[in-house]
């Protein structure tokens, strides 16, 4: 069960919630260290270009993970065939 857990909880799905639920609350939080920031020049990231590349992460892992069920439902469904003929 612990396992099963474990990768329950590292699902891109549970990741998109708690970092959107990160980024809601961020700007409050470090409002003077934000100023900080922007009066010493430094220059922000494109926030968009991050959420593409999260998606893209996502995205990655989710046809990992298809990719993975799928080979094994294959390797399951020739087993059962080869266990027929003989």
């Amino acid at each position: 069960m612990h396992t099963l857990r474990q990768i329950l909880l590292r699902l891109p799905i549970r990741f998109g919630t708690r970092s959107a639920r990160r980024q809601r609350s961020a700007h409050v939080r470090h409002a003077q260290f934000a100023s900080f920031l922007e009066q010493s020049g430094y220059r922000p990231s494109n926030i968009d270009r991050y959420q593409r590349s999260l998606q893209r992460w996502r995205l990655g892992k989710v046809a990992l993970l298809v990719a993975a069920v799928t080979f094994v439902a294959w390797v399951a469904i020739e087993s059962a065939q080869a266990l027929t003929l003989f």
